[in-house]
């Protein structure tokens, strides 16, 4: 067990995932003085009076005490800053064989060098000029990197030939931060991982189940949505309780700043990541002819590119992604069998409608009460939203006839003969219907934001501090998806009839 506790906190040190981006040919910017003229005991209380949160995650101090900081996050939007209303707690234990508790705190600084007080001597300088608290040490257990209370690190700050300083890939959606500079040395990699990290990003996601719904089958599509729908819920709510932090920079180098405020444990990209493309490759598996081989190849491609980009981009540890890959795999098992029961209850059912609406907004309403506002909480309520509003669909589109599913004789299906027209017909199919999608969204977002905010009295001069009260994220989200959900099966099926496509 002692040998378990100890692998489990080397996959969550910082540094193998600083190791992995070097490797890829990822250098930061940044760089870290340690003197060496003081004693251990005066660097540790130095540390202690030097809290400082960068990038996602605190640097956890030798003493073994918990310590508690209340932290004011931040952020910058569209020119304004933007105060969070109230402390978003992370923890995490990493040195579990000392049994040593930390706590970390959300990040003041995501991506950007912190400057704190220091004292006694013990001083860590980031860019050269600030100053944050060293790393605790992982005395004894193999960590890379530990022993930082003598030494000297810097990162070489200057590109070499054929690399390129770049900014990380856009600001943080919660704290406004843009991030700090860094170099890419290898662009094959840089452009792979991040074409990977999209994998698991809302504009994929808006491209490809409709893609999936309109253009290849429409039945694989429904079950799929409801996969998915489960695991990133289960996902999302599993990081706010647990409240594991973003690994800290440095070591790390934040590639991404996005998603750098929500928690880390488990990655929901890695979750979705392994649900989408195996749920794929077995709900089609016998329904359509195709080598199983080459179906499970691309399943497990798919799935190692998100993972591993993940790391690549700074978001998550090792251990992160590989608890997201066996939690979505646990879920699968129990989920995908249930989906025939679940599907013939929403479309056959005369209560299932007061059902799937009473049981997403509840959903949604448990969500929110784990946690402070957070990006996650929002993309929680949003994914409930576009769940229930495909359900909803689901039935309406059954009745009307609109895209009805195949036979049991006209299974299995085979790859259509691609030409031209086939081409044409449903790239037409797509854009249409996207573009019917955004107007949706545009439209709803348009009414349902100063509306709940006129109901609940909430101020709506600033949207984005507005949305950060519940009673206003939780129907904001919940509606506008409800609706661009509703109509990928209803609006979107019923121009392609009317246009004969």
């Amino acid at each position: 067990m002692e040998k378990i506790k100890e692998q489990l906190v080397y996959l969550q040190d910082p540094h193998l995932v600083a190791r992995f981006q070097q490797f890829c040919g990822v250098r930061g910017t940044f760089s870290r003085t340690i003197s060496a003229g003081s004693s251990s005991s005066e660097s540790t209380k130095a540390a202690d009076r030097s809290h400082s949160q960068n990038n996602g995650a605190c640097h956890h101090h030798a003493t073994g005490e918990t310590q508690r900081e209340n932290v004011a996050v931040m952020g910058a939007g569209e020119g304004e800053h933007v105060q969070t209303e109230s402390l978003r707690r992370r923890f995490t234990d990493q040195n579990v064989t000392k049994n040593t508790k930390h706590e970390s705190e959300n990040p003041s600084q995501n991506g950007a060098a912190v400057s704190v007080a220091t004292a006694g001597g013990g001083t860590v300088g980031v860019d050269g000029g600030s100053s944050a608290a060293p790393a605790a040490a992982q005395g004894g257990h193999g960590v890379a990197g530990s022993d930082l209370a003598s030494s000297t690190e810097s990162e070489d700050m200057g590109p070499k030939n054929g690399s390129k300083v770049v900014k990380p890939l856009r600001k943080n959606s919660l704290t406004g931060d843009a991030g700090q500079e860094f170099v890419i040395e290898n662009w094959f990699l840089y452009y792979m991982f991040t074409f990977g990290t999209e994998l698991g990003n809302e504009l994929f996601y808006i491209i490809f189940f409709p893609f999936i719904m309109w253009n290849v089958d429409t039945f694989v599509g429904r079950r799929l949505i409801m996969v998915w729908v489960w695991v990133m819920y289960l996902g999302q709510c599993t990081k706010d309780v647990i409240g594991w932090s973003r690994p800290a920079s440095p070591p790390v180098v934040k590639v991404e700043m996005f998603y750098n405020s929500e928690y880390s444990m488990p990655s929901t990209h890695a979750m979705s990541g392994t649900a989408i493309p195996f749920s794929l490759f077995l709900l089609t598996l016998g329904r359509w002819e195709y080598p199983s081989t080459l179906g499970f190849s691309l399943a497990l491609c798919w799935c190692l590119l998100v993972c591993s980009s993940r790391i690549y981009m700074g978001m998550h540890s090792v251990l992160d992604v590989i608890v997201g890959f066996l939690y979505s795999v646990l879920i699968l098992i129990f989920f995908l069998p249930a989906l025939d029961l679940i599907e013939n209850f929403n479309l056959t059912c005369r209560y299932a409608p007061l059902v799937i609406i009473s049981l997403h907004l509840g959903l949604g309403l448990f969500s929110f009460t784990l946690d402070t506002w957070s990006t996650s909480r929002g993309d929680t309520a949003q994914i409930l939203g576009t769940g229930a509003g495909v359900a909803l669909a689901s039935r309406v589109n059954n009745h009307l006839g609109l895209m009805p599913d195949l036979t049991v004789n006209q299974l299995p299906l085979t790859m259509p003969v691609f030409s031209a027209s086939l081409v044409v017909r449903a790239m037409l199919r797509h854009i249409l219907g996207v573009l019917v999608l955004v107007a949706t969204r545009a439209l709803m977002k348009s009414i349902t934001i100063p509306l709940v905010c006129w109901v609940f009295g909430v101020p709506s001069g600033d949207v984005r501090k507005a949305r950060q009260h519940m009673e206003v994220e939780l129907p904001y989200r919940y509606i506008v998806y409800g609706m661009v959900g509703f109509n990928v099966l209803f609006l979107g099926p019923l121009l392609f009839n009317y246009l004969q496509l």
